[in-house]
């Protein structure tokens, strides 16, 4: 019994996905971000490919045609260093921008674009050499190991077929200009990066669910420590019982003491008792001052009786006003005539007794 209350078979909470969401303990996939930064490259090379080219070609045939009369001195060295490197870089920027700008892409959206600052902080524990090698040879790095051997074998497998009809083009055994040969290696680029692009999309989403899969396994919870969380976030029950306890006591009492005020008390006859009072200066129509059942009816009509306050049984009426009335709101309109006939008929009553104490 007890082992199996230790046990993780609990699926994690709410608050349990926040906390591990907070420390970055979140599903990531190498692979997801091996598509985007390769999309990121080919969407920037499409885009920005042929402007390349045409930069390269032209530098190319500048250089080549004025080779023979170039210095060959150091600070012409340097000056042809320099202006290959903005070269480059005016040719290579676009490409970094976007898998740069895909990188951080697809690390956003694998952490629903949320910063852990505990997951920046310096952990010693990771530069430990014995931990290190522990994590190295464990079980999950063997895992690790065998599905990236796996996912290799996927693609070659995916784009076996494509490179031998590469392979068995005429080109290969034919004499051909160079425009034949460029645009040879122009279209096979193009079909091999496009299934291995088609194969990488599938490797990350089986890689991203596996990943999934095993971080809810990691984060799933014990019974016991679901109850403490319970405990913990909604209050221990026993004192949420007192509390509610407490709450209804005071309102019951605070309920009570409105009898006294009320105009009539309507009863049904012992089970329901409902208590109203009406002023007309200040209220549109009566109202609900107190209502209970059984126990709390009895209390209701002695506090009624000791304070001279008339109590009248009309089981129907009590029966309605205690459905779908509240304690201090109005009584429902389809009620009016019928309460009306009782207050009516209590100020007549009230008005004889007075007529007759001050004659007496």
């Amino acid at each position: 019994m007890s082992d199996q209350a230790g046990e993780k078979t609990e699926k994690p909470t709410g608050k349990r996905l926040e906390e591990a969401l907070n420390k970055g303990q979140v599903a990531r996939s190498p692979e997801v971000q091996t598509v985007f930064v390769l999309g990121g490259a080919l969407l920037a090379l499409g885009m920005t490919g042929g402007e390349m080219w045409r930069v390269m070609g032209e530098t190319c045939i500048s250089s080549l045609s004025h080779l023979h009369d170039s210095a060959v001195t150091i600070n012409a060295m340097q000056g042809y260093a320099i202006s290959g490197a903005l070269l480059l870089g005016h040719c290579v920027w676009p490409v970094l921008a976007a898998t740069l700008t895909g990188g951080l892409l697809a690390g956003g959206i694998q952490t629903r674009f949320r910063t852990s600052s505990e997951a920046l902080s310096i952990d010693w524990e990771r530069l430990n050499p014995v931990g290190g090698f522990k994590r190295i040879f464990s079980m999950r790095s063997s895992v690790a190991t065998g599905l990236g051997i796996v996912k290799l074998g996927v693609i070659i497998l995916l784009c076996y077929n494509v490179i031998m009809k590469i392979l068995a083009d005429p080109i290969f055994y034919s004499s051909v200009d160079v425009a034949r040969i460029a645009a040879f290696m122009a279209d096979s680029s193009f079909k091999i990066i496009l299934q291995v692009g088609v194969s990488l999309i599938v490797l990350a989403a089986a890689d991203y669910g596996y990943k999934f899969w095993q971080m809810n396994e990691d984060l799933k919870m014990t019974k016991e420590e679901v109850k403490d969380e319970s405990k913990n976030s909604e209050g221990d029950p026993a004192m949420k019982a007192r509390l509610r306890r407490r709450r209804q006591t005071m309102s019951k009492r605070k309920m009570l003491a409105e009898v006294p005020k009320a105009d009539v008390v309507v009863v049904n006859p012992t089970h329901i008792a409902v208590a109203l009072r009406y002023d007309r200066k200040t209220m549109k129509a009566p109202k609900i001052v107190a209502k209970g059942i059984r126990l709390n009816a009895l209390q209701i009509r002695q506090i009624a009786e000791e304070h001279q306050v008339p109590v009248i049984e009309n089981q129907a009426l009590a029966r309605l006003m205690f459905k779908y009335g509240r304690v201090g709101g109005e009584i429902p309109a389809q009620l009016y005539a019928a309460v009306a006939e009782i207050l009516a008929w209590v100020y007549r009553v009230n008005a004889y007794r007075y007529y007759r104490e001050q004659n007496m």
